[in-house]
């Protein structure tokens, strides 16, 4: 687990309005540099070059989908430990419930408030330390 600040933090989503949405609600957070990926395997070759301290992860995404794309993270040892919050409209006990047994830490639901997703992002982020 995490026993530092967060600075960098990789956000995943198929949906471009989302991570336009998302880039303009967190570019004024301090200290924190911000990587996107649009795609499961985007993810994963950003997240080996960048190794981010945190990852939202979008979980409907065509071809690899969130799960399967934190299933493969899992499967490579730099990106194993790196905690995981999906991204999801699927806010049905029984999705949440899923995305924890598959290793997240927590889940953000769409739609979000653009106010308080950076705050969001930091309170899941202090609870991981």
């Amino acid at each position: 687990m995490p026993d530092h600040k967060l600075s960098k933090l990789l956000i995943v989503d198929d949906d471009h309005d989302c991570l336009t949405i998302a880039k303009y609600c967190l570019e004024n957070m301090s200290g924190v540099t911000i990587k996107y990926a649009s795609s499961g395997e985007e993810a994963l070759q950003e997240a080996i070059l960048f190794l981010p301290d945190l990852i939202l992860l979008d979980a409907m995404m065509p071809k690899m989908d969130g799960i399967s794309t934190l299933k493969a993270m899992r499967l490579i040892p730099a990106l194993a430990s790196i905690p995981v919050v999906f991204f999801t409209a699927k806010v049905q006990k029984e999705d949440i419930a899923s995305f924890l047994r598959a290793g997240a830490i927590d889940v953000i639901t769409k739609p979000f408030d653009p106010l308080t997703l950076s705050s969001t992002i930091l309170a899941i982020w202090k609870k991981t330390l």
